[in-house]
């Protein structure tokens, strides 16, 4: 019988350094999907505080465990529990997260990414759902040279193509 062994999204393909710039997976133990039903926004918002310390984010942020993630739809960094409030599905295995770091970081993601991600318009804890080249992400500010970059899982492996391909560019100029 074969034995079945577990990867990681981005197995093998990273860390990635180029001219100062690197690229790091980010391991998380558990993200949860979260859409509270019809009038009960606030009571989801106050049990999630309760639980994960933090409550829904603003549209377009993040807040501690909590990221906006669309339209009523909101990505929490951890297990929950919110029975009669919302809807909750573990995404754990869905996604691929990686970190994008480093002087020069924006001028890397300005190649790719069609939001300006420039400090004084994307602060830190700015969310934005864009592209990546072609692919859908989102996007968060996580420091002033630094970044969470989500992405469906089966597509880390072009994720960390492009990221490859802008970084060299912009260590070549």
């Amino acid at each position: 019988m074969a034995k079945l062994i577990a990867l990681s999204p981005c197995s093998g393909l990273l860390p990635l350094e180029i001219g100062g710039i690197v690229v790091t997976e980010v391991s998380i133990d558990r993200l949860t999907s979260v859409a509270a039903f019809d009038g009960k926004t606030k009571a989801t918002s106050t049990s999630l505080k309760d639980q994960v310390g933090a409550g829904l984010a603003a549209p377009n942020r993040r807040s501690g465990a909590v990221s906006w993630f669309g339209h009523g739809v909101w990505m929490v960094t951890g297990a929950v529990s919110l029975d009669g409030l919302a809807a909750v599905s573990d995404q754990t295995d869905a996604w691929a997260v990686v970190h994008i770091e480093g002087l020069g970081v924006e001028d890397v993601l300005a190649r790719l990414v069609p939001v300006d991600l420039r400090g004084h318009i994307f602060h830190v804890d700015h969310v934005a759902k864009t592209m990546l080249g072609h692919l859908s992400v989102t996007i968060t500010r996580i420091g002033p040279q630094g970044f969470e970059i989500m992405v469906m899982r089966s597509m880390a492996a072009t994720l960390v193509h492009d990221l490859q391909i802008a970084m060299r560019g912009v260590a070549l100029r």
